[in-house]
């Protein structure tokens, strides 16, 4: 009774914070647990002029069919590719962005460069893809550079090379990313103790000693939590920069899985077979996000649940 009435009292006195998240429930159940039945689709043989529960139910097919589907087999090989492309060098960049705005004592040097690092961030990947593409034409900069230093000696068209489509993803996140992706790594660096460093200093610790030994221990929490999550989404390779960057010469190590459903679902209008892979990717992202968290768990790092 006791247990019963402080949990009603804790309500009252936080029914403004309660109030608050009303919202954000409503929004959540609406666009993410609703849309949920439209599943079923993955189940039939989908025809938008029948009630749902009123098509031709085919059970496993549309499955069968995506696993045997080529094109399927290239998106999910490309999803994961640059999907971990971008996650190391992401993490990597945004960590390293961090621990040289914090070394950096100059305030105006600092802001500037944390001025310069994070603009990248609010541009629209429209914007963004088109710098991109011009920055690495036959006749950009890029091509400016290599050939006036003599490291080729014809520019080459970087955008038909299939092979380095990868890597130009991975590139062009981190410059629009790293910056602002550093702001989490410069939050948790302003919780360690500074007392730490002076220690440091007094025992002749070095710079470098001092990333080492303190700062990168000290973030290791934020590191683990980002980690896990970005496991979670590695089927989430994005969309917009693969569609605005990519052209029939590296087509099929463009089409990532969203571009895939996309197209399955509104231009060949197969909603089940699109529903179907939709299912997969979410499946596989649940498990990919509990094994993570799993295996933090089991190393006693920290974890999400």
């Amino acid at each position: 009774m006791n247990s019963k009435t402080s949990f009603i009292n804790r309500l009252l006195n936080q029914r403004l914070l309660l109030l608050m998240s009303v919202p954000f429930v409503i929004h959540i159940i609406l666009f993410r647990y609703v849309p949920v039945f439209g599943w079923v689709m993955a189940f039939q043989n989908y025809k938008p002029n029948r009630p749902m529960l009123d098509q031709q139910w085919v059970g496993f097919e549309q499955f069968t069919n995506l696993f045997g589907d080529y094109q399927f087999l290239y998106a999910l090989r490309n999803t994961l590719a640059m999907s971990a492309i971008k996650l190391v060098m992401g993490t990597i960049f945004a960590v390293l962005v961090a621990i040289m705005v914090n070394e950096t004592k100059r305030g105006p040097f600092k802001r500037t460069v944390q001025t310069i690092s994070y603009l990248p961030h609010f541009i629209s990947w429209v914007v963004a893809a088109n710098l991109v593409l011009e920055f690495l034409a036959p006749n950009g900069l890029f091509n400016d550079i290599l050939t006036g230093i003599g490291i080729v000696d014809e520019r080459v068209l970087w955008m038909g090379k299939p092979e380095l489509f990868w890597w130009i993803i991975g590139w062009s996140h981190v410059w629009k990313t790293c910056g602002f992706g550093a702001i989490i790594y410069l939050a948790a660096m302003t919780g360690i103790d500074p007392q730490l460093y002076e220690a440091a200093d007094m025992d002749g610790a070095g710079r470098l000693r001092r990333i080492w030994h303190i700062t990168l221990p000290g973030i290791k929490p934020v590191f683990v939590i980002l980690l896990i999550m970005n496991i979670g989404q590695l089927l989430e390779a994005g969309f917009e920069q693969q569609f605005l960057l990519k052209n029939g010469l590296v087509q099929d190590y463009a089409e990532v899985f969203t571009i895939y459903i996309l197209r399955y679902g509104l231009q060949m209008y197969r909603y089940s077979y699109a529903a179907a892979a939709g299912i997969f990717k979410s499946v596989v992202s649940i498990l990919l996000l509990f094994t993570a968290n799993r295996i933090s768990k089991k190393l006693g790092e920290e974890t999400l649940m």
